[in-house]
Order: C-alpha cells, then structure tokens, then sequence
C-alpha cells in the first residue's frame, strides 16, 4: 500500500523521475492486484504511458482477461495509438462479460471521430445484448441527439425516464427539453422546459423555454422569461436579441429598439444587434439611425451579406444611387452570386447614365428574379429604351406567362407583332 502512497505523491508534486523509478521496482511484483490499482491511479492522474507499461505486463500474466484489454485499449486511444487500441479491442469475445463495455467504448471512439453511423451500430449491440440498463439507453439516445436523429432520441429518453430521472450529472427531463427543440418540436418541448423552470430557474432553461415560446408564436410568455434572465444574468449577451425579436412579433415596435440597443451597450462588437437594431429603426421610420447601425454592422464584419443586402436597399429606396454603387463596388465580392444585388446595381447605374454597366447589371441579376414583376418591368423598358427589341420581346413574353392579367405588356407584345407583320 506505501507504494501506492508514494506513487501518488510523486504524481501530485510532478516527479517524473521519481515514478518512473518507482513504477520499475512495482514492475517486478507478482502481486498482480496491487500492479492493478496501481495502473488505475496513474490512468487517473493522466500518466498513461506508465499505466501502458502496467497493462501490458498484466496481459502477459494473464492474457485472456478481457478487462485488462478493454483497459489498455482506452489507456492507448488516450496515447494516440488507436489502431492497436482497436486491434485490442477486437480480441474481447461476445462470449466474454466485458464484451458489452468493449462496445461502449469503441461507441465512443468512433463518435470522437465523426464516424457516427458506427458508433451507433456498437452502441445499439450493445443495447440488444442489455436492454434493460440505463446506461447504455442513455448513450444511444445521446447518439442519437448528436447525430441529428431527434425523434428517435425522444423515444429513448421517454423511455427512460420510466427508469430513471438522471445519469450521472445529466437531467433527462432536461435533454427532452433539448431534443424536441432541435427537432423544432416546440410545442412539445415546453412542457418539459416549464418542468425544468418549476424545480430551478436556470439562465440556460430560462433561454431555451423562451426560444421555444417565441418559435410557436407566443412572445408574450418569451418575454416574460427573458426579462426574468435578464434580471439574473444582465451579461446572457443572446437574450437581449431574442427579447428584441419577441417584442417585434408583439408588435412593440419601440421597446424592441430600445432592447436593441440594451444588448449593443452591453455587447458592442454583436454585429447581429446592430443589424436588427438598424431593420428596426427602418421600420420606425428612423433611415438616418439604421443607416448608422448598418454601417457600424459592417464595420464589424465588411462581408456580412445580410447587412450589405439591408444598406443597398436602404439606399435605393432613398434615391442614393452613388451610395449603392460605391457600397456595392466595396463589396465586390460578396455581391457575387446574389441576384437582388445587381439588380439593385442595376437600378444605380441606369439613374446615373451608366447604361452598359446597368445593362451588364440586369443580365447578371435576371437568372436569379426571373419572377420578380418589377425586376422584369424594369428590365423590359430599360432594354425598350436602349433599342434592344428583341431582348425586350424576351422578357416581355416573360412577364405575360408569369402575369397574365397585366394588360401593358401584353399590348405590347401586340404592337411588336403588329409592327413586325
């Protein structure tokens, strides 16, 4: 037992030397216990190339006893040799009683890395082989959550919870709660947040309940919630954008801004809460002030689209067609591939004379709005106003099989085969 002791000492003041010395002299025991609880201290303390050395002389006394295999295989995944860990592994008979930990801990193994699908095959063997014992229950329905198959982790968890309440420090009621959510089954996860809210007020159940109030379209209990979390955690930097969002589906239109702007005093660098601080003002009438958010979103990130979408629109519908070329021109390279941008370009280029460059403009955003009635309009008569018959014709007939009822471009059309006859 002393060495143990000594061992112990050792690795608490970090003497290497000394345990490595130490661990030589226990090598040469027959006391094959004591090797053992020696291996398992220095497992715990993170000495795992010590405790290696341990299980492999024990597997040399006793080469059949699948617990030392299943030992030195997790002590060998830590040291990074996972394939002799997984040759190890394989040795461990589906006749042995160990055979069921072995699948839990190739379960973990090939979860670590990202092999999900076969991490779910060894934890639902192991679960055929014990179904009846919680643990296993709950690390396939833990599997299940991670890998996005929320349904189905619902049904384990439910089932249970017929057993259990908790494992080790994990709350069941609480991963309910989770799994509907991520499942976007809202409704069906309140319950169990409210549940969770009865026994402890918790700032993360308290968010998480909210969400779920928020999502089924019920803001007023939302807000309620995270003004209660608010009030426990005023730094729970997310809260003040969903308790802006539930004032706006309140239509609390001015308590949202100022909400807004509650969460930017507090966290100044959240480029979202600048973005719906500046949506928010818009739809307050307020341009000057979004301007400035959207502006200071940018600041933030230069390539956040959303903000350079909000910005352009801003600016065309204020006239500011320089602004919308100069903004768009910065950001080149995110306006790429987004159709609403070079339509907005577009619109720019054609109020400011720049009709190749507009022209250019419309081509590149037709693709993508092809079924928007007044992109195509203004398409059409911008190709009508540069001589461009045929293209006009083109889009013409584009807007009479998309919009019947519009008698301008179907007269049109009439006249162009009137004047073409």
């Amino acid at each position: 037992m002393g060495q143990l002791q000594d061992i112990e000492r050792f690795m608490q003041e970090g003497d290497v030397e000394a345990i490595s010395h130490l661990l030589d002299q226990a090598l040469q025991s027959t006391d094959l216990d004591h090797l053992y609880e020696m291996a398992s201290l220095l497992a715990a303390y993170g000495f795992m190339g010590e405790a290696d050395r341990i299980y492999e002389t024990l597997l040399i006394h006793l080469p059949e006893e699948a617990q030392l295999k299943i030992d030195r295989a997790t002590t060998l995944m830590e040291l990074g040799k996972e394939d002799d860990a997984l040759n190890i592994l394989s040795e461990v008979k589906s006749t042995d009683d160990e055979y069921v930990q072995a699948l839990l801990v190739l379960g973990d193994y090939y979860q670590m890395t990202g092999l999900t699908e076969t991490a779910l095959s060894k934890v639902k063997e192991a679960l055929g082989l014990l179904p009846d014992e919680p643990v296993i229950q709950f690390a396939y329905a833990e599997l299940l959550l991670a890998s996005g198959r929320y349904s189905e982790a619902v049904v384990h968890y439910l089932a249970l919870r017929e057993q259990v309440t908790e494992i080790g420090d994990v709350d069941i009621v609480s991963r309910l709660a989770e799994a509907y959510s991520a499942g976007a089954a809202y409704e069906e996860a309140i319950p169990f947040y409210e549940e969770m809210l009865a026994d402890k007020t918790l700032p993360d159940t308290l968010f998480g309940a909210a969400f779920a109030y928020y999502q089924i379209g019920k803001p007023e209990r939302a807000i309620q919630l995270l003004n209660e979390l608010i009030s426990i955690d005023p730094d729970y930097y997310s809260a003040y954008m969903l308790l802006g969002q539930s004032k706006l589906l309140a239509d609390n239109d001015e308590e949202a801004y100022e909400t807004f702007i509650q969460g930017i005093t507090r966290d100044e660098f959240d480029k979202e809460l600048q973005l719906s601080a500046g949506k928010c003002a818009l739809k307050l009438g307020r341009s000057e002030i979004a301007e400035r958010h959207l502006k200071e979103a940018l600041v933030l990130d230069p390539e956040y689209i959303e903000a350079v979408v909000t910005l352009a629109s801003l600016y065309h519908e204020n006239e500011r067609s320089e602004d919308v070329i100069d903004l768009l021109a910065y950001s080149k390279d995110e306006v790429e591939g987004i159709a609403l941008l070079h339509a907005l370009l577009a619109y720019a280029f054609e109020r400011v004379d720049r009709y190749e460059e507009a022209y250019e403009s419309f081509h590149k955003a037709y693709s993508g709005m092809n079924e928007d009635y007044a992109f195509l309009s203004s398409f059409a008569n911008f190709l009508i106003e540069e001589g461009k018959r045929s293209e006009a014709i083109t889009v013409a007939k584009q807007l009479v099989t998309l919009f019947p009822n519009d008698e301008e471009w179907s007269v049109f059309l009439e006249i162009q085969n009137d004047e073409g006859d």
